[in-house]
């Protein structure tokens, strides 16, 4: 039995829409037919309509609709479907959630032409298995609004609300950092390789590795240097490693590639 009454519009069926949508149906909260994907290839889209979901290549349609519009395409597509859609939004209807990368809750309202609320969102590529880390923002929705945006974004993962100007940050600690994180169990894989496991078994280990290390954070709600200490003792193996790795700037280039993609982040979106 679902618990919402609202019609959500995912303009966008990519990756993150698409898991999106699943993670909605499967909180229960909402059923397919409650849910329309857009999308310019609707073949794409066809085990969905299958499930029940509501499918088109018309945006406008789609927005008029729904109350809640997701628009989930690329900053570069932007102009384009803001321009497609703006006759229908109706600021007395609709709430849209932009997930686009680098564009502000003022470049969505000056580009409609209208007062409508607008909260930023987002999320990473962990949203498929509902393990994204979202984080939220506006400028202009009520806090009855950002509550319900929270409730959806909780369907796939946590949620944190920010200040809107470190929307570009996050997306370059939490959307990049996928990268980032899956960077480091690669390389640890094949470190486990050249101390003589074999390549499936060293990534096995590894990742189940990493994943024990986020959660003792999570869980613990601790400090990764107090979990450090635990398993660092004195002229021993784990504090030669550590030290190692911190001379060859380990540390210092996670942080040099965080700060570059949020700089990157800031420059994808064009208004013009």
């Amino acid at each position: 039995m679902t618990t919402s009454s609202e019609t959500i519009a995912i303009l966008g069926g990519g990756n993150m829409g698409l898991a999106l949508a699943k993670g909605l149906v499967k909180s229960g909260k909402y059923a397919p037919n409650q849910i329309i994907i857009t999308r310019r290839t609707l073949t794409a889209l066809s085990s969905f309509a299958q499930e029940g979901y509501q499918i088109t290549s018309d945006n406008a349609q789609a927005v008029a609709q729904a109350n809640i519009v997701v628009i989930a395409v690329l900053p570069q597509q932007l102009n384009i479907l803001l321009d497609a859609i703006k006759e229908e939004v109706n600021p007395e209807k609709h709430l849209l959630i932009s997930i686009a990368s680098g564009v502000t809750v003022k470049d969505v309202t000056d580009r409609v032409a209208k007062p409508v609320q607008v909260v930023r969102a987002m999320p990473n590529t962990a949203i498929a298995i509902q393990e994204s880390m979202t984080c939220l923002a506006t400028s202009n929705a009520s806090l009855d609004n950002m509550e319900k945006v929270k409730d959806i974004f909780d369907t796939v993962g946590d949620t944190v609300e920010i200040h809107e100007e470190l929307m570009t940050s996050a997306t370059a600690l939490c959307a990049c950092g996928i990268a980032f994180f899956l960077r480091a169990i690669r390389a640890a894989s094949q470190g486990g390789v050249e101390i003589g496991f074999h390549a499936a078994e060293a990534l096995h280990m590894a990742a189940q590795t990493a994943k024990g290390a986020a959660s003792l954070l999570l869980t613990n709600g601790s400090h990764p240097e107090n979990e450090i200490d635990k398993v660092t003792s004195p002229r021993g193996c784990t504090i030669a490693g550590l030290n190692e790795m911190e001379h060859e700037g380990f540390s210092s280039a996670l942080i040099k590639g965080i700060r570059l993609s949020s700089v990157k982040a800031g420059n994808l979106y064009t208004k013009e």
